[in-house]
């Protein structure tokens, strides 16, 4: 949209609802967005965070030194009170892993163990291989499972429907006999990346070892499997789950000028898989919650309430992080005004996804006029995702960063979700989104009602 054509909207809008927050907070969002658009900062910072720490597996040594890094520059920054709120987490390790087709011919396979898979035996599980596209395939076919490998050869719809294999399909192919379970990696999009993610058993059946491999090497295997080849790998996996270890949420804050017990949070998940960077789940999503809090500070903007940045720990492989903060600061959570989380890459921003009351709704919509100039001005109904859903549990309304996901499963949970995929214009853009609606909803005079 042109300036001309979004001033001349603004204009109407602002001659039909009189003294709007439109006319009262035009000026500061426009520095906002020039401040975000020429600034190179957060980029550098995400930058550093994911070539110098690399991927931040939740009970790694990695993860906790990109923490005490953050910590130590929100103490640079000015902002208050950096600190990390100590969460007992979950830790579970790759180790060594191979799969390697056998018949009909040797390949060597690319693979990725799913998050609390067992290993499996010592010297490995060589066995037949049976492909199914389906649980309700794999039932109809129960009889035939007994002392294979299953490889679930399901298409990618949608994550929320594929992902089931992902987590349930271990337990499903134990109940009939399998060794071990296989799947096709979950996303649209491949170029031999096989995607990892978190798996869980059902307690009432066997434990076998769980991978996935890319899309390409599932759907070859489904073609010979249709044409009656007989396939057999050898799958070797040292995985293990150890004892919790001690992780944090990081948590800073940027004090209000009035009513510095209200708080408006902006957040995402520090952890990641233990492949790539990171960079896009969630790093980029963390750099750009931070950022938006110092942008507005470093601009001399005070909004009316606190704006506290909070860095959950734990999102991939337990929740732990979002429950501990939920449970830490249960007796203030009447005081959360809105808690806004990105963790959808950092793409070119939509807008945002919000639950909350109706009339809630309408204010922020009144808001989001003012991110037309970066084409941000979305508001979708569903604004709940998982490090804030315990605070919408709570009666805190919420909202999540939308984004152009087009690309977003292209290099999720995988070795592809690196810096070098992050666009320096699209991210800014997504700290100027997060940071004008963190902003405005911090400092109007009404408080968002539930």
């Amino acid at each position: 949209m042109s300036k001309y054509v979004w001033l001349t909207t603004l204009l109407i809008f602002c001659h039909i609802n009189g003294q709007s927050v439109l006319n009262k907070y035009y000026d500061d969002s426009q520095k906002i967005i020039t401040a975000a658009m020429n600034d190179s900062t957060a980029y550098h910072r995400l930058s550093y965070l994911c070539d110098t720490f690399g991927p931040r597996l939740s009970g790694s040594r990695n993860l906790e030194k990109a923490l005490d890094w953050i910590i130590s520059e929100m103490k640079a920054d000015g902002l208050s009170r950096p600190r990390g709120e100590r969460v007992q987490v979950p830790a579970w390790i790759r180790g060594d892993e191979s799969l390697k087709l056998l018949l009909p011919f040797e390949k060597n396979l690319s693979m990725l163990g799913l998050g609390g898979s067992i290993a499996t035996p010592k010297g490995g599980i060589k066995a037949e291989v049976m492909v199914v596209s389906s649980f309700e395939e794999l039932d109809a076919k129960e009889k035939y499972v007994r002392g294979k490998i299953v490889l679930f050869n399901a298409p990618f719809t949608t994550y929320g429907e594929t992902v089931q294999y992902r987590y349930k399909g271990a337990s499903a192919a134990a109940r009939y006999g399998a060794l071990a379970s296989l799947i096709r990696s979950v996303g649209p999009w491949s170029m031999n990346t096989p995607h990892t993610g978190g798996m869980a058993y059902d307690k009432n059946q066997p434990q076998i070892p769980h991978a996935a491999i890319t899309m390409e090497d599932a759907m070859m295997l489904g073609r010979l499997y249709e044409r009656g080849e007989k396939i057999v790998m050898k799958l070797d996996m040292s995985a293990r789950s150890v004892a919790d270890r001690w992780s944090r949420n990081v948590i800073a804050e940027f004090p209000g000028s009035q009513n510095p017990e209200e708080i408006v949070v902006l957040g995402g998940h520090i952890d990641s898989w233990d492949v790539g960077q990171g960079a896009h789940d969630d790093g980029g999503g963390c750099v750009a919650a931070w950022h938006a809090v110092k942008l507005i500070k470093d601009l001399g903007l005070r909004p009316k309430r606190t704006l506290r940045i909070v860095l959950w720990t734990n999102e991939e492989n337990g929740g732990r992080g979002n429950q501990n903060y939920r449970d830490e600061h249960l007796d203030e959570l009447k005081n959360h005004v809105l808690a806004i989380e990105s963790d959808g890459g950092v793409f070119k921003p939509r807008g945002f996804g919000f639950t909350g009351s109706d009339t809630a709704r309408d204010m922020v919509t009144q808001i989001s006029r003012l991110l037309l100039p970066i084409g941000s001005d979305g508001i979708f109904k569903g604004g709940r995702a998982a490090d804030v859903s315990p605070l919408n549990d709570e009666g805190v309304p919420v909202m999540s960063l939308k984004v152009d996901g087009s690309k977003y499963f292209w290099y999720h949970h995988t070795n592809a979700d690196t810096f070098d995929k992050v666009d320096f214009v699209d991210f800014n853009r997504c700290v100027a989104t997060m940071a004008i609606m963190g902003y405005v909803v911090a400092d109007m005079d009404d408080t968002l009602p539930r």
